[in-house]
């Protein structure tokens, strides 16, 4: 399950989206001008985006350009009916980290969403900031605000893992699979001890909660501010 937003000026295709995507667990936002779509994307923490290449108001790869220009790397998927090879280049090299072309089916547009889900939002950045969080990669170490974390390895790849991806509902399954290299989901309590264990490291100076459970599904790691 994720946060994603949905730029689409179209009502009949947002509509349609829309149901599928909530039906499937997710919480989605539409937006249907772009400037209306690049004022939610930067007011929120996004799981995906998924924006139409035609839009009012401001092309929907003008959108992403701002975006990656001011550095936000949340993937993005692209709607188009333009789906031209070299439509697909254009769209892809504006900040799209995906190309689905119009009329396309909702189980694929769904299974595409999952696929930028399980993707690091950018594996080559070694220095990760989630609010006041700080974790270096190469270093091996974290700090919140002004304290040093004391993290074991397990736990650095736990909250890495949870920091590529701020504000997303983050699965027990997944972790087993990208934190543990599991291809099963074992019947066991594993996860939530290292999530406890980092949660009070996190919190062990008095901070307010960042990592938060979602009853019956996973976890979420949020900003600060």
């Amino acid at each position: 399950m994720a946060r994603l937003l949905l730029i689409e000026d179209d009502a009949e295709t947002a509509g349609d989206v829309l149901d599928d995507l909530r039906g499937r667990g997710h919480d989605v936002a539409w937006a249907a001008t772009g400037p209306d779509g690049a004022r939610a994307a930067r007011d929120g923490a996004w799981g995906a985006i998924i924006v139409d290449r035609m839009l009012p108001g401001q092309d929907g790869l003008c959108v992403l350009q701002d975006l990656r220009r001011d550095g936000d790397r949340t993937p993005a998927l692209v709607l188009s009916a333009l789906g031209d090879v070299d439509e697909r280049i254009r769209g892809l090299r504006a900040g799209g980290d995906d190309y689905l072309a119009k009329p396309f089916a909702l189980g694929e547009l769904a299974a595409r969403i999952e696929a930028l889900l399980r993707r690091p939002v950018d594996s080559r950045e070694t220095v990760l900031h989630v609010g006041g969080l700080e974790v270096d990669l190469i270093a091996g170490t974290g700090r919140r605000g002004a304290r040093d974390l004391e993290l074991l390895p397990r736990e650095l790849k736990l909250l890495e893992y949870l920091m590529r991806r701020p504000g997303q509902i983050v699965t027990r399954a997944m972790l087993f699979e990208e934190v543990w290299n599991y291809r099963f989901t074992p019947k066991s309590n594993l996860i939530d001890v290292h999530v406890g264990r980092l949660r009070r490291k996190l919190e062990a100076g008095g901070e307010a909660p960042l990592l938060h459970s979602v009853r019956g599904i996973g976890f979420t790691l949020e900003p600060d501010g």
